[in-house]
């Protein structure tokens, strides 16, 4: 927290772009007014990507909380205007389809639509072409129509929100270029320019593709990369003309042609009408922000490049065939634009944990930009922004994650498949392998199906188990639910019911807790009570101060001030540096330690004769750790289960890992072991249903919302416990769905519908092969056993049945055996 009265902390906003007027417009409206904004440039153009940016605000997203972003961007700038002008234009938008994939795909993004809900709906191409009658319709499959989509008047946004945020005390000081930031004690102190020194109690870097400029004068790590996209603006096309208002800039919807990677845009004057043409079909390029001329140096604006017209060329080509009123037009005017992508294209937001009072609010574009700006605003004063903003985070990535070379390779691969159709299991495809668990030799031997997750190779099925598919019938699936999908999944999660499995636990994130003040500390920061012997083992999770859930934990408990945590993401060990006292020490261990989980009804029989301990269930009970031997590899067991069946995890370090591997292997030979992969793995989770955090559950829910009350003990203390009403009528509940046509799949993001209207939307789906049916965990009001909902998918309501926990196993009979 700031030194200083929270409503009088000195903040400096670096960037007088979209995302650093809005800041300071939200920051003001929250009572915290001693808030300067420096820019380089001039105002209210400082020639930044805001003043280029042809303010496309299409909603719709398959995450949440950037939907939210765009819709607050789309009230808010509604709400605004310049010089009697409005700052948002609600002109619609119009996504076409030339391909059955894509007309496929938009079936798919009506559904995130009313998962989120925004206005849309699926249009045939007489539709279409009656919103553009440019359009050739005869090669339309339809189109997908979100009229409350729109443009965003960047400038005069930013104008209107400088002009509010000044009456209440900010100031806007333009020619102002950052030099250096001051810091002392791991604290934020001041910001330099060439013009002055303003001393700081938070500093917020909204510099846009300038951000690893700002980050490296902090010290602070932004992975983010400045890429150029070609815009092109036609010469007089009259079918344009015609009489509109005066100040009127456009009035048909956004027109996105993403099979080709085109958008389209009016641009109407008092005399005529040009499309601005916007294309991601060219090759990536990058820039150095390091490179960039200063606003008077430039030939236009510094994120205005010289527009190259070899690269667009295939694009007009494309515009044509969609267009052919363009075949008489010309590029009056075109340049490359410069603005930011990330490793996984998300915005970076948040404060930095090395040094206190810095912020990044970057790689957000005009779309997103005053929701964005009214999260960091909330963080900022009110602790906790309202938004779930996990996947935002500045520490999501891992280590690995931010080496230039992986910055920039998987920011132009972004860039690359920006509008393209994006399965939701799809990995990017360099640079792979990246990291690999002690076992991938013997899976690639198993002949392994690797998908990616956090830079993880990780097996999803394994080819030498094709065999045990034969005969397991199973209802045929759809081309798009069939992708990174294999039959093969059903026979490694019926050797895991029947016989014994190994999977590769290896990615999942594994710190170590030690010091004389360990104890209190996890029970300070956890909900359940670890205060419990060395060896036991505990399920918990990490609230926030306002009682969200910010992740779930295993804790294991291996001696008086040693522990082993099990969590999700880099985000959890951020979070528990941020508050661990002085003498507790917390180390990521995953990188040097590997994981194999020995689950199914023999594995017991597997793992017993490889050990002088005792692994009986009265010698080694559930939920317990035990630090032994397995043949040679010592090994730190926790007897543990995710798919529902009796077995372990075993943990040891990374050099002895595949030793590890095949002594399971062999041992398990005379009991049928089978590899397993993460296919089979998330089937058999569902059944028991156990939740993943970050896609079931988030900290926009408490712990009783998302059916987790048993991890949270009612008489002790802990952060968050005083937001938690334990008592409270619950209004939404993650709700367990089971699809009543034995054929029908479900991958999850789909609506809900209860009496024909959307009550919720799916987290978790996966098909369970022990239950014959698909299961669809879904955020809901509260809904009785037995009460019947549809999902929809790609268009099609699927009739569901809202289903008891657990759906498989209720009395733990597999895994208290």
């Amino acid at each position: 927290m700031s030194r200083t009265p929270a409503h009088r902390s000195r903040v400096v906003v670096i960037g007088a772009g979209i995302v650093g007027c809005s800041l300071a417009d939200e920051l003001t409206a929250r009572g915290w007014t001693e808030v300067t904004v420096l820019e380089q440039g001039p105002l209210p153009a400082p020639g930044g990507s805001t003043s280029h940016a042809p303010g496309l605000v299409f909603q719709t997203h398959p995450c949440k909380t950037m939907t939210e972003f765009a819709a607050y961007t789309v009230r808010k700038f509604g709400s605004l205007a310049a010089d009697g002008l409005p700052c948002f234009l609600p002109v619609g938008g119009l996504e076409v389809a030339t391909t059955e994939a894509r007309w496929a795909d938009l079936h798919r993004k009506a559904g995130l639509a009313a998962s989120w809900g925004v206005r849309g709906a699926l249009l045939t191409p007489q539709q279409c072409t009656k919103l553009w009658p440019m359009l050739d319709g005869t090669r339309l499959h339809g189109g997908f129509h979100t009229p409350d989509d729109g443009l965003a008047r960047a400038v005069p946004a930013c104008r209107a929100q400088i002009a509010r945020a000044e009456s209440r005390g900010a100031r806007f000081l333009d020619r102002h270029t950052v030099t250096g930031i001051d810091k002392a004690d791991g604290r934020i102190t001041a910001v330099v320019t060439d013009r002055g020194t303003f001393p700081a109690d938070h500093v917020v870097s909204a510099a846009g593709f300038w951000g690893p400029v700002i980050g490296a004068m902090a010290g602070v790590d932004v992975p983010l990369l400045p890429l150029a996209h070609q815009y092109a603006t036609t010469s007089p096309l009259p079918e344009l003309a015609g009489p509109h208002a005066p100040g009127t800039e456009a009035l048909r919807p956004i027109l996105r042609f993403q099979d080709r990677d085109l958008y389209f845009r009016e641009h109407l004057d008092p005399a005529g009408g040009r499309l601005g043409i916007g294309s991601y079909a060219h090759r990536p390029m990058p820039v150095d922000p390091c490179t960039v001329p200063a606003y008077d140096q430039a030939p236009d604006m510094p994120s205005s490049l010289p527009f190259t017209e070899e690269d667009f060329a295939p694009s007009r080509q494309d515009a044509l065939d969609l267009l052919p009123a363009l075949a008489g037009a010309t590029v009056e005017r075109g340049f490359n634009g410069v603005f930011s992508f990330t490793p996984d294209g998300m915005p970076l937001l948040g404060e930095s944990r090395e040094l206190r009072g810095f912020w990044l609010a970057e790689a957000v574009w005009v779309t997103h930009s005053a929701g964005a700006a009214k999260a960091v605003a909330e963080w900022m004063t009110d602790g906790r922004p309202a938004a779930d903003l996990h996947a935002c985070d500045l520490a999501r990535f891992e280590d690995a994650q931010r080496s230039p070379a992986y910055v920039a390779d998987r920011g132009a691969q972004n860039f690359v498949e920006v509008y393209d159709v994006i399965h939701p299991l799809q990995p990017l495809e360099h640079p792979r392998p990246l990291r690999t668990s002690p076992f991938h030799p013997r899976q690639q031997e198993l002949g392994a199906y690797f998908l990616e997750g956090g830079g993880w190779e990780r097996p999803h099925w394994y080819e030498a188990n094709a065999p045990l598919a034969d005969g397991i019938r199973l209802p045929e699936r759809d081309a798009w639910s069939a992708r990174y999908w294999s039959p093969i999944a059903a026979a490694e999660a019926r050797a895991t019911r029947e016989r014994v499995a190994l999977y590769d636990m290896t990615p999942l994130r594994r710190l170590e807790v030690t010091g004389p003040g360990a104890l209190d500390f996890l029970q300070h920061m956890t909900t359940n009570n670890v205060r419990k012997k060395p060896g036991a083992v505990t399920y918990t999770l990490l609230l926030d101060e306002s009682g969200g859930i910010r992740s779930d934990l295993t804790v294991a408990r291996l001696g008086l001030d040693r522990f082993q945590i099990g969590a999700n993401s880099p985000s959890d060990l951020d979070w528990l540096l941020r508050h661990a006292p002085a003498g507790v020490h917390i180390r990521e261990v995953t990188s040097g330690t590997c994981c194999i989980g020995v689950w199914g009804p023999l594995a017991r029989d597997l793992v017993q004769p490889l050990t002088r301990d005792d692994f009986s269930h009265e010698g080694f009970g559930y939920f317990r750790a035990r630090q032994t031997y397995v043949g040679h590899v010592p090994v730190t067991a926790l007897r543990l289960s995710y798919v529902g069946e009796l077995g372990w995890e075993l943990y040891t370090t990374a050099d002895l890992g595949l030793r590890l591997w095949d002594t399971l292997w062999e041992a398990g030979r005379e009991h049928g072991v089978v590899a397993a992969g993460r296919s089979a793995f998330n089937s058999l989770r569902l059944e028991k249903g156990y939740r993943a955090w970050g896609v079931d559950m988030t900290d926009e829910h408490t712990p009783y919302e998302a059916g987790l009350g048993f991890a949270v003990r009612r008489d002790k203390e802990f952060l968050g416990r005083a937001a938690l009403d334990d008592d409270a009528p619950l209004t939404r509940t993650l709700t367990p769905l089971l699809l009543d046509d034995p054929a029908a799949v479900v991958l999850g993001q789909e609506p809900v519908y209860d009496d024909n209207a959307v009550a919720g939307y799916v987290t978790s789906a996966a098909y369970g092969y022990t239950l014959g049916r698909c299961i669809a965990y879904a955020w809901l009001p509260p809904l009785a056993p037995g009460t019947g909902v549809h999902i929809e998918y790609f268009g099609a309501r699927l009739p569901a049945t809202v289903a008891e926990e657990p759906l498989f196993d209720p009395k733990m009979t597999h895994i208290l055996t």
